[in-house]
């Protein structure tokens, strides 16, 4: 054959080739976009050859198209425990990334980084792996952050470690701590003002104000006899109680400020927040100060709320719901803002409350002649100021 007439035959051949190499991909491609695929990407030879792209299924001819398209890093190749041979698709943008790697070391730094994803990796470990000598590493880092395709991040699991991380992705809110965390520092007073702004929630939603003998009347969710309704001495149904309650109204213009007291919803209230509701109030309300908060982790702090024993979880029909704890002995101020939050939520206070007996720990055991008795109360005689020289 004429050298003209086989270089116009490789040229076909390589045109063929190109053809094959292409439809290989877009059909790999599609089986990788398929919610539903289970093969996580990789593909055996029995699977590229049963995508009816290759002809008479030809062996050599299917490893001269895997083989172009691991060449211009479209495929990678791997390997089980067994030996056995799969490849794995990659997305064009990936795979020019990958060209840009200068030679084989920096192909192999750079896709443990790139296998790292959101959560990066520490230099140590890649260097370990990969049993790189030093110099070469630090090599291979440097030529990899100048191209722009690594850079180096702080990690709030690992502060003191030098982590790398693909510069195309956003580290996860693990690697960064999520919205807890500001500049790779917790921000305590962040989550403590949320947690005070949450419990006030609750506990307004949870309650129905009462003011003993002046300037208001809350109209408190009605139990009991319906007033004016056609069959007199009806109950009312617990559905009928769900309306939240409604602000104080005014008697007189005369009267008394009084104290205000948070009174308990009746049996079979419905409508004590859910999380989901919680986090939509603090979005509406604008307290988060624009930092975006998943249901998550408003969910994180109603725990931290209810293991401090300050709400408590109510089930609201299949969902669940939750209200302040104590409610008799809770006040009307507000628990964020207030002067010294650092004290907890304000409590109402009663001569009951104030003698060691309304909180006595040991009450339980306490009579006259027992390890603690009102005789040698040891609580009682701090209170008295009995104990002062």
């Amino acid at each position: 054959m004429p050298p003209s007439a086989a270089a116009a035959a490789g040229d076909a051949d390589d045109a063929k080739l190109a053809v094959w190499k292409e439809a290989l991909y877009e059909k790999c491609k599609e089986i990788c976009k398929d919610a539903d695929m289970d093969n996580g990407g990789l593909f055996s030879q029995d699977d590229l050859l049963n995508l009816d792209v290759i002809p008479r299924r030809d062996l050599m001819l299917l490893a001269r198209v895997v083989q172009s398209l691991s060449d211009d890093k479209l495929f990678v190749t791997m390997r089980d425990q067994s030996g056995q041979v799969s490849w794995k698709w990659r997305h064009a943008q990936e795979a020019h990334k990958y060209k840009q790697c200068a030679n084989d070391e920096q192909v192999m730094v750079y896709s443990m980084i790139d296998d790292a994803g959101g959560n990066g990796i520490w230099s140590g470990h890649i260097q370990k792996r990969l049993n790189m000598h030093d110099s070469v590493f630090k090599t291979a880092v440097k030529a990899l952050q100048t191209k722009g395709l690594i850079a180096p991040f702080k990690n709030v699991e690992h502060p003191n470690k030098k982590m790398f991380i693909k510069a195309s992705i956003r580290p996860s809110e693990r690697a960064t701590g999520g919205p807890w965390y500001t500049d790779q520092n917790l921000d305590e007073a962040f989550i403590a003002e949320l947690e005070r702004v949450i419990y006030d929630f609750i506990k307004r939603a949870s309650t129905y104000r009462s003011s003993h003998g002046g300037v208001a009347r809350p109209q408190a969710p009605k139990k009991g006899v319906l007033r004016g309704a056609p069959e007199q001495g009806k109950k009312r149904d617990a559905s009928e109680m769900n309306e939240p309650p409604a602000k104080a109204v005014k008697v007189s213009a005369m009267s008394t400020p009084k104290k205000v007291d948070l009174l308990p919803l009746p049996a079979g209230y419905t409508g004590y927040p859910t999380v989901r509701e919680i986090a939509r109030f603090l979005v509406t309300s604008g307290v988060t100060q624009g930092t975006t908060l998943s249901e998550q982790d408003v969910k994180n702090l109603v725990d931290v709320l209810v293991w401090d024993n300050l709400i408590e979880p109510i089930k609201v029909g299949s969902k669940l719901g939750y209200r302040v704890s104590r409610i008799a002995k809770q006040t009307n101020d507000n628990w964020a803002g207030s002067e010294d939050p650092a004290a907890g939520p304000k409590t109402a206070v009663s001569a009951y409350t104030e003698a060691p007996c309304g909180r006595c720990p040991v009450f339980e055991i306490c009579e006259e002649g027992g390890p603690v008795g009102p005789s040698n109360c040891v609580y009682f005689t701090k209170w008295l100021g009995l104990d002062l020289p």
